[in-house]
């Protein structure tokens, strides 16, 4: 990691860790490093690591980011997830898939496509992910057994490319498919793609909204998808039918459709558009609307927690 790079790091976890006076964010963040790759070659991904107060062992929750990544600009969405989830009892773990890759303020706006973009495209952070996955498991606190991931936006999409039951080609061919979680939450993912089995058909080639669809979305693990039903970045009709596909073929996903929300109906922003977002939904390739909903963003919680509950522990009662 270069010198630049490190003291961005250094900096994006102190303020994180500089936090806890805060009630929604009460743990300070420990930065950490987890080993992953990028075009085959080794790479430091700096992490920031909650743990809840205790000996352990705990489940634990990979956070994947949202294209706006960990540093200034970031969402924030990442952090208040986080900390909701060490305040329930889990130990949580942030990798930075783009600062290391020379993305430090997100790809929400980037609109050349070359060679460095691509690293920070899903397929290659299921990499980090996994990655986080054993730097976890690594940890005498930590139950191995009981490890989740959940994403947003990019990394919505990220966690349901690490679930699918398919070969990933940047990725060892005797690496596990999919295989290490227990469970997955993606909110508002981009369910418009390809993954495994699943492949969708846009209107004009590359862009434009799903027009079709076919195969299935196989993943290795149980899916809760959470989108707003006026999210235009990445629509709900598409994961409804991807999740559809999925309960068809006997697949564990679940989808859940908020009225009236936009995209990041998790945000602590008012909804609005931004004619500058990259949006392969659109004709032009930008412009979408994206803000927070109240009442998504409680019931969010609940799903999160229940859903995450039963799985991930399972020695305790969730509500349905």
């Amino acid at each position: 990691m270069g010198r630049r790079i490190l003291i961005s790091w250094l900096l994006a976890a102190a303020a994180l860790a500089a936090t806890p006076a805060r009630a929604d964010m009460p743990y300070s963040g420990m930065a950490v490093t987890v080993q992953s790759t990028t075009d085959g070659k080794p790479l430091a991904i700096p992490a920031t690591l909650l743990k809840p107060d205790g000996a352990g062992p705990f489940p634990a929750i990979v956070i994947m980011h949202d294209c706006s990544g960990l540093g200034a600009h970031s969402s924030g969405s990442p952090g208040r997830w986080g900390h909701m989830l060490a305040a329930q009892g889990y130990v949580v773990i942030i990798p930075d898939s783009f600062l290391p890759r020379g993305f430090g303020d997100g790809v929400c706006m980037v609109t050349t496509a070359g060679p460095a973009l691509r690293t920070t495209f899903p397929v290659q952070r299921v990499i980090d992910a996994h990655a986080a996955l054993d730097y976890l498991r690594g940890l005498s606190y930590v139950d191995g057994v009981h490890i989740g991931i959940m994403g947003g936006s990019h990394g919505g999409s990220t966690t349901l490319a690490t679930l699918v039951d398919a070969p990933n080609p940047l990725m060892p061919p005797d690496a596990p498919r999919g295989a290490g979680f227990a469970a997955g939450i993606a909110l508002y993912p981009g369910c418009g793609a390809a993954y495994g089995g699943w492949s969708v058909e846009r209107q004009w080639g590359t862009r434009g909204p799903m027009i079709g669809s076919a195969g299935v979305y196989k993943p290795s693990a149980p899916l809760l998808i959470l989108v707003g039903e006026k999210d235009d970045w990445t629509p709900a009709a598409d994961c409804q039918a991807l999740a559809e596909h999925a309960q068809a073929a006997g697949y564990p996903v679940t989808v859940k459709i908020y009225p009236g929300a936009y995209h990041s109906f998790d945000s602590a922003n008012p909804p609005r558009y931004l004619d500058d977002r990259r949006n392969a939904n659109k004709r032009d390739g930008h412009g979408a609307t994206t803000g927070g909903d109240p009442k998504a963003w409680a019931d969010a919680i609940e799903q999160v927690k229940n859903f995450f509950g039963r799985y991930l522990r399972p020695e305790t009662t969730a509500t349905p």
